[in-house]
């Protein structure tokens, strides 16, 4: 693991897994708040996630065109869908 991933605040590493999980989080949206490239947020999923769901996550965004940017369609432009945040009712 390099350094700058150890350096990470677990705040940060929690935040980075989250974003790697979200379907709609491309990988240059991750590389751009943190700094890490698509194989340093492999490697990092890879240490910090059981083998079992490392595995699933590797299945599920391998070739998904919304977390490649290049890969997306130019009208997508947002890194989440617009309903994603519904506001929450006070009880």
């Amino acid at each position: 693991m390099t350094s700058y991933i150890q350096d990470l605040q677990p705040s940060d590493v929690s935040r980075i897994i989250e974003m790697a999980w979200e379907d709609r989080t491309p990988f240059e949206a991750i590389e751009k708040l943190y700094g890490l490239s698509e194989s340093e947020v492999i490697t990092l999923m890879r240490t910090n996630i059981n083998r079992k769901t490392f595995e699933n996550w590797r299945a599920r965004v391998s070739g998904r065109k919304t977390k490649h940017k290049k890969l997306r369609h130019p009208d997508v432009e947002r890194g989440y869908c617009k309903t994603q945040y519904k506001p929450v009712r006070k009880r």
